[in-house]
């Protein structure tokens, strides 16, 4: 089964800002995400976050590229069987999550 990928306006910009060999790797976990966006520990792709910095992230996935120094942050909603990408970007002294907190908040998402 595949999931539907949907995107905040916020992420699809951090998408555009990327250069195209980032891009396309964000592609390709997108892809695998659409496939199965489940935790690992239910044998999917994603970690849970929960706290980062005195954050609160709990409720949110990330998944890591590696050698793209990139994270991309979401949220899976089991319901609608779609998965909500809320950011990606350069993990750069954890702005992604913090970038991640401030949107989850403005949309209320928790």
């Amino acid at each position: 089964m595949n999931w539907n990928v949907v995107y905040l306006p916020e992420a699809i910009k951090d998408l555009d800002e990327l250069d195209g060999s980032q891009r396309q790797a964000v592609r390709k976990a997108l892809e695998k995400l659409r496939q199965n966006p489940l935790p690992e520990t239910e044998g999917g792709y994603g970690k849970w976050l929960g706290n980062k910095n005195n954050l609160d992230l709990s409720g949110l996935l990330k998944v890591k590229l590696r050698g793209a120094g990139l994270r991309i942050v979401y949220q899976l909603q089991r319901v609608e069987d779609q998965v909500l990408v809320i950011v990606v970007g350069a993990r750069e002294d954890n702005l992604v999550y913090e970038l991640a907190a401030k949107r989850i908040k403005l949309r209320n998402l928790k």
